[in-house]
Formats: C-alpha cells, sequence, structure tokens
C-alpha cells in the first residue's frame, strides 16, 4: 500500500508517518514548500527507501492532483490549526482548510485513490452541551479556525454523499506528546519548566479537555483506514477522560518535580464566547468500528513527552519565553 500524508512536517503527521512506515506503508509524505527546504519534523524522521518527501502547498490543486497520483490511501493532515492566529488572520484558514481540502477531495477523486481519511478536530464541537460528546453532537464555531474545520468537514463529506468518494473524517479530541508546538498547553507549561521559569505564564485554566497521547491517536487513524465500516462516517479519537487544564498543570509539576507559580497571561486568553470550556470525547464509535482502545494514560503519555521535551537538543528548538500565536 502507498499512502499520501499531508501535513507529514508537523506534530501528527510526522508521527503518523512513523507509524506508516512501521506497519509496511510506502509513504509520500508532504512538507510545506519553502525556500529553506526545511522538511520540518519530517528531519527528525529516519531517512528509508520507502519514504519518499516531497514539498508543495494544498492551496495549489494542480499540485494536489500531482501527489494524488499512484496512491492508495490519503491522510489529510495539512490545516492551519492555531486558534489565536485565526483571529488576526482567518483568509488564510479558509484558504487551506477549506480550499485545502477541498482540492485533496477532487485530486483523490480524479485518481481513484481506495481510502481517504480527512481530519477534523474536537473544536468543531464548541463547548460541550453534553458530555460525553459523540458523533452527533451539534457543531458550534467558536473561533475562525474551528468555522474553517466545520467547512472543511462539511466540503469533504459532500464527496463521499454526492460522488461516493471513499472518506472518513478523523475527529481527535486534544492530542499532545513530543514535537508539539508550544502554542499549546501541555508544551507551553514543560518548556518554560524545563527552561528553569520560577513563573508559569498560561491563559485560563478552569477548562477540560479530552488529551490523547500522539501514540494513540495515530493508532486510530490506522485503524480506520483498515476499516471498510467506517466509510462515510465521522468518529471520534479520543480517550473518554475529562481533566482540567489545572489538573494537568498538577500532574506535570508533579513529574518534574517543579513548585513554579502559575500567572495568568491576559495576552493568552481568548475571546469572550470564543473559549471551549469542556471537550469530553465519547469513543464508542471507533472502539466498535475497530476494537480500539487508549494504550496510554495521562500520566504515562506526560511522562514520555516530558522526556523528551527536556532533552537539551530537542528543547533548544523552542522558544519558552515567547508566546508562540
Amino acid at each position: 500500500m502507498k499512502a499520501l500524508v499531508t501535513g507529514a512536517d508537523g506534530f501528527i503527521g510526522s508521527h503518523l508517518t512513523e507509524h506508516l512506515l512501521q506497519a509496511g506503508y510506502h509513504v509520500r509524505a508532504l512538507a510545506q514548500y519553502n525556500s529553506f527546504n526545511n522538511w520540518g519534523w519530517l528531519e527528525d524522521v529516519e531517512p528509508r527507501p520507502e519514504l519518499e518527501i516531497v514539498t508543495g502547498d494544498v492551496r495549489d490543486p494542480n499540485y494536489c492532483r500531482v501527489i494524488c497520483e499512484d496512491v492508495d490511501v490519503v491522510f489529510h493532515l495539512a490545516a492551519l490549526i492555531a486558534i489565536p492566529y485565526s483571529y488576526i488572520a482567518p483568509d488564510s484558514y479558509i484558504d487551506t482548510n477549506v480550499k485545502g481540502t477541498l482540492n485533496i477531495c477532487q485530486a483523490a477523486r480524479d485518481a481513484k485513490v481506495q481510502r481517504i481519511l480527512v481530519t477534523s478536530t474536537s473544536e468543531v464541537y464548541g463547548t460541550a452541551q453534553y458530555v460525553p460528546i459523540d458523533e452527533k453532537h451539534p457543531m458550534q464555531p467558536q473561533s475562525p479556525y474551528s468555522a474553517s474545520k466545520i467547512g472543511a468537514d462539511v466540503i469533504a463529506m459532500s464527496f463521499y454523499n454526492a460522488l461516493k468518494l471513499p472518506l472518513t473524517i478523523v475527529r481527535p479530541f486534544n492530542t499532545y506528546g513530543p514535537r508539539q508546538s508550544a502554542r499549546a498547553v501541555i508544551p507551553t507549561i514543560i518548556t518554560q519548566i524545563a527552561a528553569g521559569m520560577k513563573q508559569i505564564k498560561l491563559g485560563d485554566t478552569t477548562p477540560t479537555r479530552d488529551f490523547n497521547y500522539v501514540e494513540d491517536t495515530c493508532r486510530g487513524f490506522l485503524e480506520l483506514a483498515k476499516c471498510d465500516q467506517a466509510i462515510g462516517e465521522t468518529v471520534n479519537v479520543g480517550s473518554n477522560y475529562e481533566t482540567s487544564v489545572q489538573d494537568t498543570l498538577e500532574l506535570i509539576k508533579d513529574i518534574m518535580q517543579s513548585d513554579v507559580e502559575f500567572i495568568r497571561d491576559e495576552q493568552r486568553i481568548r475571546p469572550e464566547k470564543s473559549e471551549v470550556f469542556r471537550l469530553w470525547c465519547d469513543n464508542s464509535k471507533i472502539r466498535a468500528l475497530t476494537g480500539f482502545e487508549p494504550r496510554y494514560s495521562i500520566r504515562e503519555g506526560l511522562e514520555k513527552t516530558v522526556e523528551w521535551f527536556t532533552q537539551p537538543e530537542n528543547l533548544r528548538k523552542y522558544k519558552a519565553g515567547i508566546y508562540n500565536v
């Protein structure tokens, strides 16, 4: 099987690329084109004959047709994901997330791929109206980012409904682990502590999240790619475990044996009515379809994450003192 991974230079995409290679796939990994010829986190992936790294942009429909040629399955992860940046640059989110998904779906259809998995996000649900959140929960756009992902999901599903594209919407909840951007709360906490800071700058710590270690999220993708019953379906990938940001901070402090103090940073507070206060995944659908069960508890995943971030060669790649929008 030959797989295309868009967004392979990113956090989840680079881990998924490694998982696919370990599972015996030949992988065409797309990194965003840049004049430095930098492959993002793919720079950390061991080179091998089964890995083909290409650079380009999903916003170009012609290029999408080229990279979908001779591919059996597409894992579409390429997206702009930073919520704060979407407040000030919403056009770029429509171009990349909505039109980029449209381009990949059209290219996959033209290339007659066997499967395509389009990556969604739990942010499309907004603050939970009920918990745990199943796939029937209403979608609530509480940021331009989440609105763009809702748009991407529905444009993708239209290709299944109208054109029979063999497609699955994969909806991960809050993935964390090695290589994650410091704009996310867990790397923000870890990198500031590891850099020796005594006061940790955070936004609101009361919201709850369903955190999933990246290895579990990638296994969810692979299981769904093999499941014919998932075609035409939207499927949550999560742990069915809810914890607050504050409790996560305390757990990281315990793991790192730190006595840091939390400082509220107004720069990190979302606009009114934009904050998603509660996310808790109902993962019964993926369990019924594939037998998927998370392997890592929150503590086990955080211990592995802390171990990676505190290695000097990894910590040097982060700017702990700068708020990453």
